[in-house]
Order: structure tokens, then C-alpha cells, then sequence
């Protein structure tokens, strides 16, 4: 007789970011369309083939996936529907030619390689197909099957804590939350703070003068994130490990990436004496004139460093395996790969050839690894009466785009803990917080899961110049739908939706990041001019209409094309920029 499984005495969740800055109508290689084909070819299909498999066998991931509103709409962009069968016919095209050259050349194991790019690419071809070319549906099937818990994320990943403005604030979750109904069908009961980014209440100043200004605004007080997060419904949100334990520091996820990991012996002291206190959730309360207000407190799940360096570290953990597939060596043209790691540091041109057999089989062992490590840092908790919970969220991009293997490697986690329990389960934060309670009430500090915890990779002497523009842009659209003019005709409406549509498109984190990060410089410096531009000729365009009572015809076509351009969010609400519009939020609610 089969035995009843016990009561879980610890729990894992999984907390997957799917997201892509605006890129359709933006280009398209090496920036632009190209990231949005190659993340839905290489981590999105891929990750609904593995939650597939694992509903097949009874078995669900149960993580916690955001799908940012911005990557919804560009999955669902017509533009994006018919170039991406298009761009799977070119990698098997390119397969098939590069077969035949190394057939040619007697390289049979590098033809055997061409001939696994062709059937992973006719394979995402065919899943496209059987999707009806619908991937948001796929997703939406696990979702309303209890198999996984989709989130949202802000609107356009906007950077919380320096967004100049609260109805800023405000606009960017309640489009967010107006979205993804539009598109999952159901509320969202969490969120992914862009960057794991946080704010308190409090008196707040703009950290850079208006372009072309040289008097400061004066200091003004600013809601905390988690009320704007409360009066839309939102649950819970997930913060980075320092924001929790403010005298114990952590490595940013950024950090493993570099491959820059500390092992001095009070990094592992420090590691160890957080490891009780982040593995509960927490109420964070605003801190409002001096006095805690609980009415819009929200649940906070913090980050667990330790095993994040295994997944998230391209050196020092699992991405960094000899016999995975290199990442960075592609063969042109067609941009496959055909070697693999080889080794730390290793020249590219002494990659030796990848074997996806033997990739797949250190899958499993890290799985392994991976499922003992989980054990191993609750295993001090797990006698506790409510048991421990560890968060582990990474960029979903990581699995399959980053690293290849990396939705083998989660189905493989998945199946090793349904098949062999031993009291740590899988679970979404959602149905955690069903039946356990909170650990307390908790105020934090400002920061983030990035360089140094806070705000610098955002806002620094190599961004700043950005939200010069962003603060007035972001004033001037409150000033214009706090009136009345945009109600006053079909003509007024779309101007004032165009115009809050480009500065979500300003405001996007995107733009900043790949700038200090050098990943991308040029092309996110031309996007953030591209809608700064776009912005004042709307602005100019609106004026014209307060003036006159209408436009030229020069302008409406203007106007048009940029609506066609960047006409994301169908139905977005210039009400959700006027001021005290959060009074009015019944429709963003629960």
C-alpha cells in the first residue's frame, strides 16, 4: 500500500523574470528583434516544453514566472508573429548548409552538431505551430492549471525607486496589473520589483537637475513602493538578502556573473548567521511620519544567496561546466555553436566540440548537487513549527538562452524532488502564503539586487543625464491627464495615451542598464533619444491641439506613425497618471 507523503518540512520556489525591452519595430540585428527571437526559441518554448513533460509524469515545477507586460505584448505583436516562423526557417536553413560543409570537410561529429541545430530549431517550429502561434497561451494553460504561478512585473520594467513622480509609481503598476488580465485572464497576485528594487516612504528629492535647469526642485514626500503595490492588489514582492539583513551584506547576482565570488571565512560566518532570518517572508510596513502604517503592508520574500551562486555564476557554478555549450563562439553565418566550455578562461580558439549527450548527463548531476545544497542551508530550520521557505529568483533568460541547459537542469531539479521526497517540496509563493504565516512586520531601507545593493547601475555619471529627461517628461503627463482635455475627444485621448505610452518606453530600467554595462551602449542610448524625441514632438503635437482645437494634417500623420511604431498597451489609461487617481482604483483592485 502506497504510503501518504508527509507534511513538507521546508519548501523551495523557484522565481523565474521573463523579460525584453521594447525591440519590435526597433531593429533587428545584432539589437533588436533578434533578442526577442533568440529568448523565445532558447528559453521560452524551451521551458514549456519542460513544464509539458512534467505534467505529463504528474509533476509540477510550481515556480513563480513573471512575464513582464512589456515581453506580453511583444509576444502577441503581429509583427513578432509573422517574423519569428521566419526566423526559425533561417537557423534551419542555416543548419542544413552548415551540415553539408562539414560533411564535406570529413568533420563528422561537427555534421552530427548541425543535424541536433536542426532538429531543436524544426522542433520550436513545430511547438509554434501546435500553439496556434499563441506562446502566452502555453504559459496560461500551466497557470490555470495550478502548475505554475504567473506574475507581473512593472509595465515597462521601469526602476521603482527613482521613478520621479508617485502617479509614475502608480501608472506603471496599475498597467501592469490592467495587462496582465488582458492577457493571463486572471489578477496578479504577486509582482517582480524590476531589479528586486525597493523604496520607503519619506521625504525624497530628484537626485539630478531637469535638463537644462540649474535650480533643484524642493524635497517632497513619496509613498513607499509597497502601498503602491497594496492599493493594486499586489501580495507580495521579492527583495535582495541585504534589505532583509541591512548589516549582513550579499553578493549580487551581477556579482556571479563576473564570476567574482568571496570565500574568506566571514563571508561564510556571514552566510550562515542569515540563514534562519531570510528563509520566511515578512510584512514590510511603510514607515509614514514617524509612525509604522500596516494598512498597506505587503509581503516580502528576500533572496537566498547561497545557492544563487551556483546557477546565476558563469565561473564558479553550474553554467561554468566544461561540457556545457559555450555561450560566446558561433559559427558564421547562421550563428550556431558548436563548442563547449572547455575550461576557465579557456581562448576561443581552443573550445573543443560539444557532446550534448554528456551536457545532458551533468544536468542531472547538478540537479543533484543542486536539490542536496537546498537541504543542506534549511537544514537547520526544517524542525522548525513553520517551516523555512527558499527563494531562489533568477532572469528566465538564464535557462536555455545563457545557459542551454538550463531548462534540462530545472526539469531535472523538479523530477529529483518528486521522486525522491525528503521533506522539502516545491511550491509558488502564492500557495506558501496560503498556509503559512508571515514572520513578522518589517521595515527596510532603499536598494536593489544590483552592484552594491542600491541604485548605481541606474542612476550614475554615465546615466543620469536620462532622467533628466525622464522627470520632466514624467511631471508634464501628470499636469496633462490631472485635467480635462484628454477626455474631450477620440483625438485628445490618443494623444494623451501616446504620450503616457512613451514615457513608460523613457522610463524603462533597459535603457540604463545596458548602458553602464557596456552590453549594448550605443543601442540603448539611441532607444532612450528615439522616445525622448518621440515624446516632445507628441508634447508639441498636444500643445498645438490646447491651442487650436486641432492638429495638421502633418501632425496627424506624425502621430500616426508613431502609434504605429509604439502602439503597446491598446487600452492604457491616461487616468492612471492624475493626481489622487489612486482614490479611484476599484478597477485595478481585488
Amino acid at each position: 500500500m502506497t504510503q501518504p507523503r508527509r507534511q513538507p518540512a521546508g519548501f523551495l520556489t523557484f522565481t523565474l523574470h521573463a523579460h525584453l525591452p521594447y525591440v519590435v519595430n526597433h531593429g533587428t540585428w545584432p539589437h533588436g528583434m533578434e533578442w526577442l527571437h533568440e529568448a523565445a526559441a532558447e528559453t521560452y518554448l524551451p521551458l514549456l516544453r519542460v513544464l509539458g513533460n512534467l505534467e505529463r509524469d504528474g509533476i509540477a515545477l510550481h515556480c513563480n514566472l513573471n512575464l513582464s507586460p512589456i515581453l506580453l505584448e511583444q509576444l502577441a505583436h503581429p509583427v513578432f508573429l509573422a517574423e519569428f516562423p521566419k526566423y526559425l526557417g533561417r537557423k534551419i536553413v542555416a543548419a542544413r548548409e552548415d551540415e553539408a560543409f562539414f560533411t564535406q570537410s570529413g568533420e563528422a561529429h561537427y555534421a552530427e552538431i548541425s543535424r541536433f541545430w536542426h532538429r531543436f530549431f524544426t522542433q520550436a517550429l513545430d511547438d509554434f505551430n501546435t500553439l496556434g502561434h499563441d506562446i502566452i497561451a502555453g504559459f496560461r494553460h500551466f497557470n490555470d492549471a495550478g502548475l505554475i504561478d504567473i506574475i507581473t512585473c512593472a509595465a515597462t520594467h521601469g526602476y521603482l525607486p527613482l521613478l520621479g513622480t508617485d502617479e509614475s509609481l502608480r501608472a506603471q503598476i496599475r498597467t501592469a496589473v490592467q495587462t496582465h488580465r488582458r492577457h493571463i485572464g486572471k489578477h496578479p497576485r504577486g509582482i517582480w520589483s524590476p531589479e528586486c528594487g525597493y523604496r520607503p516612504a519619506g521625504l525624497w528629492s530628484y537626485p539630478v537637475l531637469d535638463q537644462g535647469s540649474s535650480e533643484p526642485h524642493p524635497a517632497f514626500e513619496r509613498i513607499g513602493i509597497e502601498q503602491a503595490l497594496s492599493e493594486s492588489g499586489i501580495e507580495f514582492f521579492y527583495v535582495d538578502t541585504h534589505l532583509v539583513e541591512e548589516s549582513q551584506r550579499s553578493n549580487s547576482p551581477y556579482t556571479f556573473l563576473n564570476g567574482t565570488i568571496p570565500h574568506d571565512e566571514q563571508t561564510v560566518q556571514m552566510t550562515q548567521a542569515l540563514h534562519r532570518s531570510i528563509y520566511q517572508p515578512y510584512y514590510v510596513e511603510g514607515d509614514y511620519g514617524g509612525e509604522l502604517n500596516k494598512r498597506y503592508a505587503t509581503t516580502i520574500f528576500p533572496r537566498d544567496p547561497h545557492t544563487g551562486t551556483q546557477v546565476w555564476s558563469g565561473e564558479n557554478g553550474y553554467p561554468g561546466d566544461s561540457n556545457y555549450l559555450d555561450f560566446h563562439k558561433k559559427r558564421w553565418p547562421g550563428g550556431h555553436r558548436y563548442w563547449r566550455v572547455t575550461g576557465p578562461k579557456v581562448d576561443m580558439g581552443d573550445k573543443l566540440p560539444y557532446y550534448a549527450n554528456e551536457a545532458t548527463e551533468r544536468t542531472r548531476v547538478h540537479a543533484a548537487h543542486f536539490v542536496d545544497l537546498v537541504h543542506q542551508t534549511l537544514a537547520s530550520a526544517l524542525n522548525d513549527p513553520i517551516p523555512p521557505i527558499l527563494c531562489a529568483p533568477f532572469d528566465a533568460e538564464l535557462f536555455g538562452h545563457w545557459w542551454f541547459e538550463g531548462p534540462q537542469w530545472l526539469e531535472a531539479v523538479a523530477r529529483a524532488f518528486h521522486n525522491h521526497p525528503s521533506g522539502i517540496a516545491l511550491t509558488s509563493s502564492a500557495d506558501y502564503l496560503e498556509k503559512y504565516p508571515r514572520a513578522g512586520f518589517i521595515t527596510m531601507k532603499e536598494g536593489s539586487w544590483g552592484a552594491q545593493g542600491r541604485n548605481q547601475v541606474w542612476m550614475n555619471p554615465e546615466t543620469s543625464w536620462t532622467y533628466a529627461h525622464i522627470y520632466p517628461a514624467e511631471r508634464y503627463v501628470r499636469e496633462l491627464c490631472t485635467g480635462t482635455l484628454w477626455r474631450s475627444s477620440p483625438l485628445a485621448k490618443h494623444i494623451a495615451q501616446q504620450l503616457c505610452r512613451e514615457l513608460l518606453l523613457l522610463e524603462s530600467s533597459d535603457w540604463q542598464f545596458l548602458i553602464t554595462t557596456g552590453a549594448a551602449r550605443d543601442y540603448a542610448e539611441i532607444r532612450f533619444l528615439t522616445h525622448n524625441d518621440q515624446f516632445n514632438e507628441l508634447k508639441g503635437i498636444w500643445q498645438t491641439l490646447e491651442a487650436t482645437g486641432s492638429i495638421s494634417n502633418e501632425q496627424e500623420k506624425r502621430l500616426t506613425e508613431i502609434h504605429t511604431r509604439d502602439g503597446i498597451f491598446p487600452d492604457i489609461d491616461p487616468e492612471f497618471w492624475a493626481t489622487n487617481a489612486h482614490n479611484n482604483a476599484a478597477e485595478t483592485t481585488l
